[in-house]
């Protein structure tokens, strides 16, 4: 008897366990859900994982279309790279579905800058140019760095919420595609969020962090943080 209750306890244990180390979106349960983004027609709709859904039988082809990524994006700004997201909120099919895209242009030693997503793992394709990708472990792991140099045609990952980055190391503008396993990854710029939050976290506190004196914070947290997303 004393089995049985093992068993039965062992397999409570690794359902729960499944259950919270799942690491996309929820499955949908209906075909599609298309989100609305009137909330005047909520009265009509259902809350599904962040956004309302539209009547199904209301959807049309519209709902699951998105155009223009053939364009190069305009790169002239501090970062010198710009980042075209193709996700829940411009491509409202994309409702429950679990997965979204980006397109990522840079000038010759643009940078997309350290960052995470959240909600999402990260592919990506680079479809010109040469970029020098790489990721950054958790304190567990002892914040390990893995870098590539990436080519056209090759691929790299990068781990749900660890911290990446981007740099096109060649002499010509380069374009790399990105595969998330998220309809809405979510975006946190290391810089912007630490030293361009609102309100200012206390210098205090990041001159503690980062082990510099107030007067770096102070110059660090007057500088323009650019968006490039």
């Amino acid at each position: 008897m004393k089995g049985v209750y093992f068993l039965i306890s062992t397999l409570a244990i690794l359902a729960s366990a499944t259950f919270l180390v799942s690491a996309s979106d929820p499955s949908p349960l209906q075909d599609f859900c298309v989100a609305l983004n009137d909330t005047k027609s909520a009265v009509e709709a259902v809350f599904v994982n962040g956004k309302f859904c539209k009547d199904p039988k209301l959807a049309n082809a519209n709902d699951f279309f998105f155009s223009g990524l053939q364009n190069p994006r305009n790169t002239q700004n501090p970062l010198g790279s710009n980042v075209t997201a193709v996700n829940v909120d411009n491509l409202l099919g994309l409702n429950t579905l679990g997965i979204s895209l980006a397109r990522i242009d840079f000038a010759p030693n643009g940078l997309n800058p350290p960052h995470t997503h959240p909600r999402a793992t990260e592919i990506l394709v680079v479809l010109e140019g040469t970029l020098y990708v790489g990721f950054v472990t958790s304190n567990g792991d002892g914040n390990r760095l893995f870098t590539k140099v990436l080519n056209k045609g090759d691929v790299f990952v990068f781990p749900i919420g660890l911290i990446h980055f981007q740099l096109n190391v060649g002499h010509v503008n380069a374009v790399a595609f990105a595969g998330l396993s998220s309809q809405n990854p979510g975006v946190i710029t290391i810089a912007n969020a630490v030293f361009g939050s609102k309100p200012l976290i206390n210098p205090d506190v990041l001159a503690k962090a980062f082990q510099v004196d107030n007067n770096v914070v102070d110059y660090l947290q007057k500088q323009f943080w650019y968006d490039n997303n």
